[in-house]
């Protein structure tokens, strides 16, 4: 972990401010997703990229009502229902 140095108070709605230095560092841009999550103490933000919603991979996603899903589960899912799939390039 990284000190910056950097202290910031939440607004009355709970909002905080990231410095320009820091949004530059991690390739943030305006209306980029990020994911929050928390690790013991500590509140974790990291740039939000979606992943297969059984394997967490990020690679080759379809998104079906709302989830992402990778062509790979599809396939595994298929075999394991006994399913033939045409694959199609």
């Amino acid at each position: 972990m990284t000190d910056t140095g950097v202290v910031r108070r939440l607004d009355e709605l709970g909002r905080i401010t990231l410095p320009m230095e820091l949004r530059r560092a991690l390739d943030l841009t305006d209306r980029d997703s990020l994911h929050i999550y928390v690790e013991g103490q500590r509140i974790v933000l990291e740039k939000y990229a979606p992943v297969d919603i059984f394997t967490g991979t990020r690679e080759d996603l379809i998104e079906y009502n709302g989830k992402k899903v990778s062509k790979d589960t599809i396939r595994e899912l298929a075999r394991i229902a006994n399913i033939k799939l045409a694959e199609q390039n």
